[in-house]
């Protein structure tokens, strides 16, 4: 039997350092992505990843003795992982679908609203997890930002071209839903008391299995026959994304207050934004520079520490 988690009422530094990397590689992988898009399209591309990804973390369930099977786990755990593999296959699926409707800025701030979905909800099961007045102001501070990072992309002549753009944001706002129900799902249900590993290994299993579905029904092109570089592209996202990021969130949603780790995710389109400055020469603009001050005042509130009585 799995040993009960010790679970903390605040981040310490190891959870922030952590939370920070993830960030920052996550942003890193959506240049990444964009870049690799020219050799391999898109779902094709998230069902690469995810696949290389499923091999990784069963290989590490075997080396650390987690189960693959089922068996031994508590009562309604493997349904429970199946929904959250459903919730996250379809969160992908509705970002590569609201792709083709609206701009990747407008759908990126939609799909960043997930933490306040957490904020919503997840205390309606865990009432620990509840934010007060502060933290809620610090949460909408760091979606201001998010929003003022993106503002050229939101407000941008490309936004009148695309008549359908109500309808990728709703794709947006469903994908940030699924990413916030899956976190409820994995605190909330008995899939809690299964490994970190396990639970991502539904995650990416399910993954593996819809996403080449989906990428046949859209008709993208299956082509083996990609450069070095796109094969590097495929194998960091898979491992250090999908495999070492992801297993480092998992293990991170076991020991914190996901209401608390998940205001960190404003600060990945941030990133992506000053990687791709950094790599496709895109502007620094002075909107960033304050945007990314919103996001860390953001993270401050939410995280700062109750007066004590």
């Amino acid at each position: 039997m799995p040993q009960p988690t010790t679970r903390k009422a605040h981040l310490d530094s190891l959870a922030v350092c952590l939370l920070l990397a993830c960030c920052m590689f996550w942003g890193f992988q959506q240049v990444l992505v964009k870049a690799t898009v020219a050799e391999v399209a898109p779902v094709f591309q998230a069902f690469v990843r995810f696949a290389l990804a499923t091999v990784a973390v069963s290989a590490w369930c075997l080396w650390r003795g987690v189960r693959l099977s089922m068996a031994g786990e508590p009562a309604g755990a493997a349904r429970a992982g199946l929904l959250a593999g459903a919730l996250f296959a379809g969160e992908f699926a509705c970002i590569y679908l609201g792709l083709q409707y609206t701009t990747a800025s407008r759908l990126t701030v939609f799909l960043y609203a997930a933490p306040f979905w957490v904020a919503l909800l997840l205390p309606r099961f865990i009432p620990g997890e509840g934010l007060k007045g502060w933290q809620w102001l610090g949460l909408g501070a760091a979606f201001v930002g998010v929003g003022l990072a993106l503002g050229d992309g939101l407000l941008g002549p490309a936004n009148a071209a695309l008549p359908q753009a109500w309808l990728g944001d709703l794709m947006g706002l469903a994908a940030g839903l699924m990413w916030a129900l899956t976190t409820v799902v994995i605190r909330t249900t008995p899939l809690a008391r299964v490994p970190p590993a396990k639970q991502l290994l539904y995650q990416v299993g399910v993954s593996a299995v819809a996403l080449p579905v989906l990428s046949l029904g859209l008709g993208e092109p299956w082509v083996w026959q990609f450069s070095a570089f796109a094969w590097g592209s495929l194998l960091v996202q898979a491992l250090l994304g999908a495999f070492v990021s992801y297993l480092a969130w998992m293990w991170m949603l076991a020991h914190y207050p996901a209401t608390k780790i998940s205001v960190f995710v404003f600060l990945t389109p941030v990133f992506a934004l000053l990687f791709g400055a950094w790599w496709l020469g895109e502007p620094v603009t002075p909107g960033l520079v304050a945007a990314l001050v919103l996001v860390a005042a953001g993270i401050v509130l939410v995280n700062k520490r109750p007066a004590a009585a």
